[in-house]
């Protein structure tokens, strides 16, 4: 009998050891890995810079705390500003943190203009974590269920809906930010139109509103840019990473610029292991390897080769609703539940998720090449139509 708390439905495999794009199972089985930890294996498995940088800070150094200065903190904290336009950087561990962060804020900077019960405007199938205050923001009524009373202060709209943000906005004075995934990862790889992000810039700019974008899945070069905003041009006021940050190293970060930029002092937040300097060391070294190596452009391209494969593959299939996505970041949506491909790919060697019932969510290491990518659709377009044939 196992003692680990029952809080995952884990499917019946253990992993031993991986390579690149591959993984092997603790029975010798080799994988094809199109899911990367949910988007956190960056750089695949056991990549040669990410494994030496890690191994030479481990030895030297794992952990001061945020008490000292940390030189490898400062230096990834500048990598980020400069990537992504915005001013300061706050280290945490994980995309909730990263998001509390941000709620944090976005509280405090309407506490600073004196609005007693600042409320965020969140998104239907969003999703921000599972802490008291993410879960909240989240739009998922089945992970909350059991938890109420949630935390107040949120209003939620439908996604990529400009007009009912501008209705709420004429009903509510106590209105703060608002806070949208890019790109929707848990709620089915769904995109926020260029369209939608650039109008939700110019209201927020009109109502003194900090915009919020969640970057936790879809950051980190993942869509073929640095951050999922930048493809339509905008800058928000805070943005929150963490999963493909550190490859596999735990760590999060809640950047902040423009009305957000200056906001917390000492005391208003803090982590004890946030930007330690083994989580920092990994950072860095897969932001160099990202663009030493060319990968932001390969996540574009073999996205869309993928993206194009699949829709060719499928042109004609009943039961195959829509294929969608981003860079590496690729949802097949089908008529119906079809979480039972999950363990389907698992019987043909292939690491998949399927996410809101019926998407099959595929989120490749950014190494993957055009090899890598034919095998997938070779692989995956049979068992979705024996699927959906059955």
């Amino acid at each position: 009998m196992s003692h680990i708390m029952n809080t995952y439905a884990r499917l019946p495999v253990a992993f031993s050891h991986g390579q690149g794009c591959r993984i092997t199972d603790t029975e010798g089985k080799v994988y094809l890995d199109a899911l990367s930890g949910i988007a956190v294996s960056t750089l695949g498995h056991a990549h040669p810079k990410l494994v030496a940088a890690i191994a030479a800070q481990a030895g030297r150094l794992l952990h001061t705390s945020n008490l000292y200065q940390i030189r490898e903190q400062e230096e990834l904290a500048d990598r980020l500003a400069a990537l992504s336009g915005m001013e300061e950087v706050f280290f945490c561990n994980s995309g909730c943190e990263a998001n509390e962060a941000a709620i944090k804020l976005a509280r405090y900077y309407g506490h600073k203009k004196e609005i007693e019960m600042p409320t965020i405007i969140v998104m239907e199938k969003a999703f921000h974590g599972r802490t008291m205050a993410t879960l909240s923001a989240t739009g998922n009524r089945k992970t909350q269920a059991g938890f109420e009373p949630l935390v107040h202060g949120f209003l939620r709209v439908p996604y990529n809906d400009l007009d009912a943000i501008r209705a709420v906005a004429e009903h509510h004075q106590n209105i703060v930010a608002v806070m949208v995934e890019i790109v929707q990862g848990e709620g089915g790889i769904n995109l926020a139109s260029v369209e939608f992000q650039r109008g939700l810039r110019q209201l927020c700019d009109e109502q003194e509103w900090l915009l919020i974008c969640d970057e936790v899945q879809c950051g980190m070069a993942r869509t073929g840019k640095w951050f999922g905003y930048q493809h339509a041009g905008i800058q928000p006021d805070i943005a929150t990473l963490a999963k493909g940050l550190g490859s596999g190293v735990p760590i999060g970060a809640c950047l902040a610029g423009g009305r957000a930029a200056g906001l917390f002092g000492p005391g208003n937040h803090g982590s004890t292991f946030g930007g330690n300097l083994l989580a920092c060391t990994a950072a860095l070294t897969t932001i160099a390897t990202i663009e030493q190596d060319g990968l932001m452009a390969r996540a574009e391209r073999i996205g869309t080769l993928l993206r194009q494969s699949f829709k060719e593959a499928f042109a004609g299939t009943p039961g195959v609703t829509d294929i969608r996505g981003q860079g590496l970041m690729i949802g097949i949506e089908l008529d119906r539940p079809c979480g039972q491909l999950v363990q389907k790919g698992l019987e043909a060697g292939l690491l998949i998720n399927v996410t809101a019932d019926k998407v099959v969510r595929l989120l490749p290491p950014l190494i993957f090449g055009e090899g890598e990518a034919r095998e997938l659709v070779e692989r995956l377009v049979p068992l979705i139509k024996d699927f959906l044939s059955a």
